[in-house]
Order: C-alpha cells, then sequence, then structure tokens
C-alpha cells in the first residue's frame, strides 16, 4: 500500500557548512523521530562519529551540533513521494526539494548522496540547479547490511576528507 508523503522538515544548514550529505526519503522510523537517520540500525551516525574522530551522538541535538560542528548540513533529495513504508525500490512520483533553501544559506564545496536512489534523483533534478556534481556513497541504511561499518568509515571519510571543518 502507497502513502503520498510530504517532506516532514527543512534541511540542517548553517553559513558554516561546507558539505551537503542528502539521502531520499525520511524511513518511517526517522519520521516518527523527527530526524535524520533515526533507525537504530542506520550506520549514518556511527560512521559521521568515527570520521569526525568524536564520540557516537545519541540525541537529536548532540547529533545537529556534531554535524554542523563539523560544517556538514543534512537534507534529502525527495520533497515529496508515493512510497510503501520506507523501502527506496517503491518510490513513485518523486518531487525534489527545493535545494536553494541550502544554498542560500552556505557555500557547499562538496555534496554527497547517502546510497543510489538519492544520487540518480540528484543527478536528475537537483544537478541543474546546483551545477555540482554529487558523490554517491554507499548506503548507511540497514538495508545495506553487506557493507560493513568499517568500510563505510573508509568510504566516507576519504570522501569528507579537506572538506569538513576541524572545531
Amino acid at each position: 500500500m502507497y502513502t503520498h508523503l510530504v517532506h516532514p522538515w527543512g534541511p540542517l544548514v548553517s553559513p558554516d557548512c561546507r558539505v551537503l550529505i542528502l539521502g531520499s526519503f525520511p524511513s518511517v522510523k526517522s519520521r516518527a523521530e523527527g530526524f535524520f537517520y533515526g533507525h537504530p540500525r542506520n550506520r549514518f551516525w556511527p560512521m559521521i562519529a568515527a570520521v569526525c574522530g568524536e564520540e557516537r551522538p545519541w540525541s537529536i541535538d548532540e547529533k545537529r551540533e556534531l554535524v554542523l560542528r563539523h560544517g556538514i548540513a543534512l537534507w534529502d533529495t525527495i520533497g515529496e513521494c508515493d512510497i510503501h513504508a520506507s523501502e527506496d525500490a517503491s518510490v513513485r512520483n518523486a518531487v525534489p526539494v527545493d535545494i536553494g533553501r541550502v544554498l542560500s544559506v552556505a557555500r557547499i564545496e562538496q555534496v554527497l548522496c547517502n546510497g543510489a536512489l538519492s544520487g540518480r534523483l540528484y543527478r536528475r533534478h537537483l544537478l541543474p540547479v546546483t551545477g555540482m556534481d554529487c558523490l554517491v556513497m554507499p548506503s548507511t541504511s540497514p538495508a545495506n547490511a553487506a557493507v560493513p561499518l568499517e568500510q563505510l568509515i573508509a568510504v566516507w571519510g576519504d570522501a569528507l576528507r579537506g572538506h569538513m571543518r576541524t572545531p
């Protein structure tokens, strides 16, 4: 059963951000929590903490502070869509976010897409607006369990190095 959903929150961005990480659309668990990467088995927060050389954040405030402290903005590529549960493969009728909401706040130098769907939709809908290609990163989703956390840390760390702020 498909449900038409509108993204429930805006971008997390500050003027100091130079990197933008885009997921596809918030999962059921993320929507319930009201913040990015809310599924307890999603490896985003352990990965980003390791790359930043910090302890894993647990609260929404800690998560927000961690990424902003390192100049990382977060959002998704899909502003609204028809979706079944949290399955990227089920997304239909995707409408992109207004990426200008990020670009009007921060001078983004690097765009990383968390997973293949985010990358496809970014290149189709948002690349013409930003003029910046993206790096499509291995997904941190529990559905991508074939990629171990250590490999995520290495690959994401290589992509983020040189673009993050060091507090």
